[in-house]
């Protein structure tokens, strides 16, 4: 690992650099852990700290360069919109949609499985807007955490930065042991041949996966090495994959028949709705594009270029691929494994098996390099406010990549997937994603119509109580549709109260920021309509996923009662001192030239 060290006193964040090797300067430089009497006196002031944490909230300039400046040395400007859309479409257009299809077209939506993939398109595209805006305004490496810290403060935006690590550490283990897979059906075996069975492991975790291992780590020295080249890697392997989409529509379509069409919905729009709540997973990892902002050449211009055009690519890609493989064959009989396997081998066309397994094995490839990138970034942000060990904040100055988090990020996902059954981690999706979406999106609102000392206090209560209307409306709706409530009144007067609470915001709260370089338009409609929509998807997610994101919750708070509390506020003081520092210089030198001019005068 790359060294570094700080300040023991807890004044001073600048990781000083040493030559190798690392001490617990390193992981606990702060003043509170310095010593065992330091710990305690910080746990008897842990309700006065915890205070000051849960309502502070970090401010631009400090994200843009105080934090950054934690890191060593920058990160290199090497990427431009044309790498963004690459690394937009390679990072979400993995092997979900040639599996996702098939379930959501044979038991919940039928052919309208083509409206399904439209309506979770457009959610996702809620969010991609409302991320966009955010990563123009601060293009830093911490994404959603770092744009929650400035409106939401720590607090919030730590739990949804444990959270995401958490989701990324599974999809990044489940795609590893997926790769495996596919890789094994190439060369005409079982998925589980290429694994080693072990038999005194209990059930799901007898079966070890050393090639995923072996992918990852493959990968991440990849990933390390420079960011430019994983772009070019990212490009040329997502090139292959649309080759095979290619394929896929021209080949599927010579085959089509327009009779598998009679019958458009044939579970209603409940069975719709219910293939758009699933399908919205088919496009989750845009997110991880946005922790790419300090290597962005142009944040202002490529972001959105970037970020908007690879889903909009994403989404008209998903409908034609659904369109094709249910005018292949009737929907009752789309194989819910290997959809569009079985649908060539129903026309004749066995041989295109491989097709399909070379294009999902590229997909995973590129999804599993997107995973690392972004594990990364977000690990290094967090490291930079000391809510984790410092010496992950580290960049390296040969590579300008966060060397450090992404070794750490593999071995956490590698030890997973070592172990882990593919079934296990298919049941370990939780409700991270949407809900870290679902903040952003209120983090949004709260930072184009509040801002403190300028925004009036009538204002700031109608604007909470508008908010708190959008929210729970929101929450309502997503209860009557997890308990199956057909009545429809119930669904009016939710959707009622959240259309009269945007409405309310829109009329009557003073917009207190406007976008400097790009912003979301119809606001605060496009928000709001994003947090309806991602707390309705919630509804569709199984009870145990609520179970583990509540459990993995408590065990983020124990830890950051014991450590990442105390660590930040010793890290924010720091950072005041030195701010207050630089003002009072700022002030003298001032003070200094005017007395020089008026000497000369």
């Amino acid at each position: 690992m790359v060294g570094g060290n700080g300040d023991g006193d807890g004044q001073s964040n600048t990781i000083k650099k040493r030559s190798c090797g690392c001490n617990k300067q390193d992981f606990l430089p702060e003043e509170s852990f310095q010593s065992w009497a330091s710990y305690g006196k910080a746990l008897c002031d842990t309700k006065t700290r915890l205070k000051d944490r849960l309502f502070a909230r970090s401010l631009d300039h400090l994200e843009l360069h105080e934090m950054r400046a934690r890191s060593q040395h920058e990160m290199k400007r090497s990427l431009n919109w044309f790498d963004l859309i690459w690394f937009g479409v390679g990072g979400v257009m993995g092997a979900g949609v040639f599996v996702l299809t098939g379930e959501a077209a044979r038991n919940e939506a039928g052919p309208a499985v083509l409206l399904s993939y439209l309506i979770s398109g457009i959610s996702a595209l809620l969010s991609v807007l409302c991320y966009t805006e955010f990563s123009v305004e601060l293009p830093v490496a911490g994404g959603s955490f770092a744009y929650l810290r400035v409106e939401l403060g720590d607090f919030m935006a730590f739990i949804a930065a444990g959270n995401i690590l958490f989701e990324y550490i599974v999809a990044g283990a489940s795609v590893a042991r997926s790769w495996t897979s596919y890789f094994a059906t190439l060369f005409n075996h079982q998925p589980d041949e290429f694994r080693v069975n072990v038999g005194f492991l209990a059930e799901g975790y007898n079966h070890l996966d050393p090639i995923a291992i072996v992918v990852s780590i493959a990968i991440c020295v990849g990933a390390s090495l420079s960011i430019k080249g994983s772009s070019r890697f990212n490009m040329v392997a997502t090139v292959v994959h649309i080759v095979v989409i290619v394929f896929v529509l021209v080949a599927g379509l010579t085959k089509a028949d327009p009779s598998n069409y009679t019958t458009f919905t044939p579970f209603g729009i409940r069975g719709v709705l219910k293939a758009a709540a699933m399908l919205f997973f088919a496009y989750v990892g845009f997110d991880g594009v946005v922790t790419l902002g300090e290597e962005i050449k142009n944040p202002g211009r490529d972001i959105p270029i970037g970020l908007i055009g690879s889903m909009l690519i994403i989404i008209t890609t998903y409908c034609l691929l659904a369109i094709t493989l249910c005018l292949m064959q009737p929907y009752n009989q789309v194989d819910v494994d290997a959809p569009f396997t079985i649908a060539f081998q129903a026309v004749g066309m066995n041989w295109a098996k491989y097709i399909v397994a070379l294009g999902a094995l590229k997909g995973m490839t590129t999804v599993l390099l997107a995973n690392i990138i972004s594990q990364a970034r977000y690990f290094t942000h967090i490291a930079r406010t000391h809510m984790a060990p410092p010496i992950l904040a580290v960049i390296s100055e040969t590579t300008g990549t966060p060397v450090n988090a992404a070794v750490v990020m593999t071995v956490a996902n590698s030890i997973v997937a070592f172990f882990t059954g593919l079934d296990i981690l298919s049941n370990l999706l939780s409700i991270a994603t949407l809900f870290i979406f679902t903040q952003v999106a209120i983090a949004l609102l709260v930072r184009r119509y509040y801002a403190s000392q300028e925004t009036s206090v009538t204002d700031r209560n109608k604007f909470i109580l508008l908010l708190a209307l959008i929210i729970m409306s929101s929450i309502g709706l997503a209860i009557l549709w997890a308990v199956g409530e057909n009545g429809l009144p119930g669904y009016i007067v939710m959707v009622v109260v959240w259309f009269l609470a945007t409405l309310g915001i829109r009329l009557s709260v003073k917009e207190a920021r406007k976008p400097k370089l790009w912003g979301v338009p119809l606001m605060p409609w496009l928000p709001s309509a994003s947090i309806a929509i991602n707390v309705f998807i919630m509804g569709s997610i199984d009870g145990p996923s609520f179970v583990r994101f509540l459990v993995w919750t408590f065990l983020l708070l124990v830890y950051y009662l014991f450590v990442g509390l105390h660590a930040s506020y010793d890290a924010a003081k720091g950072t005041k001192g030195e701010v207050d520092a630089a003002q009072g210089a700022n002030i003298e030198a001032g003070i200094a030239t005017d007395i020089q001019v008026g000497t000369r005068t």
